[in-house]
């Protein structure tokens, strides 16, 4: 596959994602499509799906650690 036509595949797959999140409105399935989004970006837009691992893990792991801090603030004490 030409890169010009993963990158237009990559476009239209995070408009889709991109609409999911705005139908969704809020929720646990925002902060997945999110972290879908990430994932997207990284490997398609960055072209890093065939760098190595030290590359791609950082990159990959901060949309998860993202997530993961957005469901403990959530979950805190005192939350109107």
């Amino acid at each position: 596959m030409t890169a010009s036509r993963i990158l237009l595949l990559c476009g239209l797959a995070l408009a889709v994602l991109s609409l999911g999140t705005v139908l969704l409105g809020q929720g646990g399935w925002v902060m997945a499509l999110a972290v879908a989004k990430a994932w997207l970006i990284t490997e398609g837009f960055m072209e890093l799906r065939h760098s190595p691992w030290r590359w791609r893990l950082p990159l990959l792991a901060w949309a998860l650690v993202v997530l993961a801090l957005v469901g403990l603030v959530s979950h805190l004490p005192g939350k109107a």
